[in-house]
């Protein structure tokens, strides 16, 4: 039985580079400065020696929103010109650049070997379905089961029915590794979604998101989770590396 092993790098907030034998993954990413060393994914920022890989590189933007898009990601294609971009259809593109999809809720594209499932969210723009060779990806962007202490208990209500029917659509889908916020803003509501998530959908690996630094947060998360069976990726730093052994 041959082995695989996939590498994913935290960048920062919702942004990670996933990297497998044949594909680099880009997500969301935001914010394009390090605070020592090289830039490079190792170290929380993605810099030319990632860009200039021989593998086919997908960057995919889930909406429009500055902490999951900065428009440093569309020069890529001056270092690289292979790049490929999967991005919701919210998003404006001032200037036109080759090789850019425009994905809405519930279009299926694929590009190459790659199949890309547009679901939705419960704030902006799309979540993504990555259909690999090996391995399913799901990343959620802004789709949480979102709960606010300032607002109404009627939207409160509102953003949870929306979220479960979005949820409900991804029950017969099978998910390897997921990318999911755990939101230190929502106080203790800061896993309710992440937590259904598991619950109802059972991935393999589940790796929290849109936290920034808020570390602290990551660990109570993998705690609570500590006797299901389910791989947490931990995070610590920012450039953070979990290394994931499919196999095929």
């Amino acid at each position: 039985m041959k082995e695989s092993i996939i590498k994913i790098n935290y960048l920062y907030n919702s942004a990670f580079k996933v990297e497998t034998e044949n594909n680099i993954l880009i997500f969301d990413y935001y914010l394009d400065t390090v605070e020592n060393g090289s830039k490079n994914a190792s170290n929380g920022a993605i810099g030319e020696e990632d860009l200039a890989s021989q593998k086919q590189i997908l960057v995919f933007v889930s909406h429009s929103h500055p902490d999951h898009y900065n428009r440093i990601v569309l020069k890529w294609k001056e270092v690289n010109p292979n790049i490929k971009y999967i991005l919701s259809s919210d998003i404006r593109i001032d200037n036109k650049v080759d090789d850019i999809y425009m994905i809405t809720k519930d279009e299926n594209i694929s590009v190459g070997e790659i199949g890309i499932k547009a679901f939705g969210s419960t704030d902006l723009g799309v979540s993504f379905l990555i259909t690999l060779k090996d391995t399913i990806i799901f990343h959620a962007g802004d789709l949480n089961w979102w709960h606010w202490y300032d607002e109404s208990d009627e939207d409160n209500r509102k953003q949870e029915v929306d979220f479960k029917k979005e949820i409900e659509k991804l029950k017969n889908e099978r998910i390897d590794i997921a990318f999911f916020p755990v939101d230190p803003r929502l106080k203790d509501s800061y896993a309710l979604g992440a937590d259904y998530f598991i619950n109802n959908i059972n991935p393999q690996v589940f790796i929290p998101m849109h936290f920034r630094e808020d570390y602290n947060i990551i660990k109570q998360f993998s705690k609570k989770h500590r006797e299901k069976d389910i791989n947490i990726f931990e995070i610590s730093r920012r450039g953070d590396e979990l290394s994931i052994s499919i196999k095929k």
